[in-house]
């Protein structure tokens, strides 16, 4: 009797042990997707790579070639206002000094009237401007369907953005560059009938500009962001 007593101890304190390492399992698991759920849905802090506006006042410019605007008419102006208006606003909120100048409106009325700008010296279009940061974003590729097939979209958009420093020793050269580019729809083989042309055309626009104007400011960014 006595040595059945002691069986039946030691197997009952193993299923508590094995209960108990099940638990334990159940719990890391849990925990574990927990973290990973918050990594998915979770952001983070980013630093402005460009901090050289502060105190000084800025014009972004969009230089688009001519075959790109007339498959995508408006696509300069929808840039130029969308990244001036982004980076003006997010160091309203700071403030540190940092000023959009011309206004928006007034920036595209001057770059009408004046098209060879993209001619001109750095330095002269800061003048004309009357800026001592100038952004300029040359846009070299942008598309929004698959290469020879206009059923299906794949679009892509890539270009540089530089800024001179119009008061500095080198107005001419740039004294920051990076090379920006971005996709949409996140995926392949959707077709025509699928999204939207000018949901397609909004949101790859969108996503550049984005991609540029958080070159010059503290922001945060989805942990799993798209592009």
């Amino acid at each position: 009797m006595k040595s059945h007593s002691i069986i039946r101890a030691v197997i009952a304190s193993g299923l508590v042990m094995t209960g108990s390492a099940m638990s334990g399992c159940a719990a890391a698991a849990f925990v574990g997707g927990m973290a990973r759920s918050a990594q998915r849905t979770g952001s983070h802090e980013v630093y402005a790579e460009y901090d050289g506006l502060k105190g000084k006042s800025f014009a972004v410019v969009v230089a688009v070639d001519r075959s790109i605007e007339s498959e995508s008419p408006g696509l300069s102006a929808r840039l130029t206002g969308r990244i001036n208006t982004l980076i003006a606003n997010a160091h309203a909120k700071m403030p540190d000094g940092a000023a959009a100048a011309p206004r928006v409106d007034r920036l595209m009325q001057i770059l009408y009237n004046n098209p060879s700008w993209v001619a001109m010296s750095r330095s002269e279009v800061a003048s004309m401007l009357g800026v001592e940061r100038l952004i300029v974003v040359d846009l070299a590729a942008y598309r929004l369907h698959e290469p020879g097939n206009s059923y299906v979209w794949d679009g892509a958009a890539a270009g540089t953005v530089s800024v001179y420093e119009s008061d500095g020793p080198l107005p001419d050269d740039a004294a920051y560059e990076r090379a920006i580019s971005v996709t949409y729809p996140d995926g392949s083989g959707y077709m025509v009938t699928d999204i939207a042309y000018e949901a397609v055309n909004t949101e790859l626009s969108n996503r550049f500009a984005d991609r540029v104007a958080w070159k010059f400011f503290d922001h945060k960014e989805a942990n799993e962001i798209k592009y």
